[in-house]
């Protein structure tokens, strides 16, 4: 907690509950920090941006994935390396914190346990006209709509919210147009439902990829193909395990460190739920790229075995 702290954060975050929280933050923390409230979207991205070249060494994002994914490209676009990014899990998907084993000491603040810190990979992701970078993961197609469905719904927050989404998008928004994705140098068209890209393992409160480490150089990626709404169904379980079945014909899941996805149709995407395009923009084409150990992040050790005993191994064994 050493140094100064650029604390961002969104007021309506977790339902409104993430104001009445940082207010108490003063009496937690004994070292001096700044809140700043970011009032309308991409406001946090030029805030971070701004404490980044102010001098600011740690800014946080306090608040859901929305908070963090502007946080990260502010610090980002400042083009400072040595500014270490923290997430206080404070919205209504916090998958990121849960990546950095964030949401675990968040429950544990009080008790003085320190954080360490690494550096992790982040991906570039590029439709025409502009690019944006992807902290966590990106849903292309179905995700994409079920996105949008949590926005739609006020009652809700977590993994509830997101599984009716979930199934509210089995209903109203079930098409498998023709995609071709290629990963790396593989390409495939196929009637595709939905792209998952993933640096860290949840998305939309879904571990789809459990073991997807944050700094080993690759995305690991669900591809749904010809899967009808019953399959959608029977293996939302599973989904919400984090045991999605290996080998399935119309479920592919692997690794890769670019991935472009072109489609008949128009695309809906999001990168850590904030959306690239929406089918009403009339964008066809998607492309990420991995940039390796990109940004500095704020991770709680302890939470990590039960995410990743190599990353842990691989922190403990880095100098300093």
């Amino acid at each position: 907690m050493s140094g100064p702290t650029f604390v961002i954060y969104n007021p309506t975050a977790g339902r409104g509950r993430a104001k009445q929280q940082l207010q108490l933050l003063a009496t937690e923390f004994q070292s001096k920090i700044e809140l700043r409230p970011s009032h309308k979207p991409g406001e946090a991205v030029e805030l971070a941006r701004q404490a980044a070249l102010e001098g600011y060494t740690r800014v946080v994002a306090a608040g859901g994935d929305g908070t963090v994914h502007e946080v990260a490209n502010g610090i980002l676009h400042s083009g400072r390396r040595d500014v270490v990014f923290a997430v206080w899990p404070l919205g209504s998907a916090n998958d990121y914190a849960y990546a950095l084993g964030m949401e675990k000491w968040w429950e544990r603040r009080t008790q003085g346990i320190p954080t360490d810190r690494m550096d992790v990979d982040v991906g570039l992701v590029t439709v025409p006209n502009r690019s944006v970078y992807m902290i966590n993961c990106m849903g292309i197609g179905f995700n994409g709509m079920v996105t949008l469905e949590s926005r739609r719904c006020r009652w809700l927050r977590g993994l509830p919210l997101y599984a009716w989404a979930f199934l509210k998008s089995i209903i109203k928004h079930f098409e498998t147009p023709n995609m071709t994705v290629t990963f790396d140098s593989h390409m495939v068209t196929t009637p595709t439902l939905a792209v998952s890209i993933l640096n860290g393992q949840r998305e939309g409160n879904f571990p789809l990829r459990p073991a997807a480490q944050l700094d080993d150089g690759w995305f690991d990626y669900m591809h749904a193909t010809r899967l009808s709404r019953w399959h959608l169904i029977r293996y939302l379980p599973a989904m919400i395990r984090g045991q999605l079945p290996e080998g399935h014909p119309l479920l592919k899941l692997g690794r890769a460190r670019q991935i472009m996805v072109q489609s008949e149709s128009a695309l809906c995407v999001h990168a850590d739920g904030e959306f690239i395009c929406r089918p009403e923009d009339q964008l066809r084409e998607v492309q990420v790229q991995i940039l390796p150990k990109r940004l500095k992040v704020e991770v709680f050790l302890p939470a990590f075995p039960q995410l990743s005993h190599q990353l842990l191994a691989q922190l403990k064994t880095k100098p300093g």
